[in-house]
């Protein structure tokens, strides 16, 4: 199953820039976009990473930890800080462009709506690639232990509602990128994907519901292939809370 795995994960993301020699990925630090950006590596694509964050956010700091150990000289790492300023007109930007009153929606957007204006400032090409989908199909998020004790079919209920709700954030998102003339593109949520990471057996995702870690097929998979064990076994840390998103906006009272 693990090899299986591999190769579609591989053959997804090579359809999705087979016709691109440069690629920006999303970059925390965390198991899923060290996994995205390994594959890429190996697939001889050069790559840039783009981190944003507050200063001293966890995933500024831990971005460049794993960066370090991930890429050599013909790739990069821009590590974006964000300001007082920028973030409460990027508050007013998004909530002009959805009407969604989810706060981890709003959070997710300013973070991508900041990632796009990076890419954009820094003329890195019209599109990023990010890893959403493998938290919602290898139960990623800490929920999922409170699913296990009732069953198998809670558990996959659960992933329905949580990629239903991730497609909705990536319509989102998209309206309030696409000013900016540059695109999101997520290859974990391609019809393909989806399809065949359902029919891993939830013994490879999941263990019960004291689990802490989780993902487990797909943390193996990145030890596999050389993402750096720091990042590998790296436990979830949402984008809204590594970046201090989240903090700021609380902080703020602008939501």
């Amino acid at each position: 199953m693990h090899k299986e795995l591999c190769d579609f994960l591989y053959l997804t993301v090579r359809d999705t820039v087979k016709n691109e020699d440069k690629v920006v990925i999303a970059f925390s630090g965390g198991v899923d976009s060290a996994l995205l950006s390994k594959i890429c590596i190996d697939l001889k694509k050069q790559i840039c990473l783009v981190t944003i964050g507050f200063p001293f956010s966890h995933d500024l700091l831990f971005s460049k930890k794993i960066s370090v150990l991930l890429l050599s000289d013909s790739h990069s790492h821009i590590v974006y800080e964000l300001n007082d300023v920028d973030f409460t007109e990027s508050i007013k930007y998004v909530k002009s462009k959805i009407s969604c009153n989810s706060l981890s929606h709003i959070e997710n957007c300013i973070a991508f709506f900041a990632l796009s204006k990076v890419i954009r400032d820094n003329s890195l090409g019209n599109f990023f690639l990010t890893a959403n989908g493998l938290d919602e199909l290898f139960c990623g998020y800490d929920r999922y232990r409170f699913f296990f004790g009732s069953g198998h079919d809670s558990i996959i209920r659960f992933m329905e509602e949580k990629l239903i709700n991730e497609f909705h954030l990536m319509s989102e998102i998209s309206k309030v990128i696409g000013n900016s003339g540059i695109k999101s593109i997520q290859p974990f949520l391609t019809r393909d994907f989806i399809d065949f990471a359902k029919k891993i057996p939830l013994e490879y995702k999941i263990k019960g519901s004291n689990d802490y870690l989780r993902k487990h097929i797909i943390r193996q998979i990145a030890l596999d292939i050389g993402v750096p064990k720091e990042s590998a076994m790296y436990p979830k840390k949402a984008l809204q809370y590594g970046s201090l998103i989240h903090k700021h906006l609380v902080k703020k009272n602008l939501y």
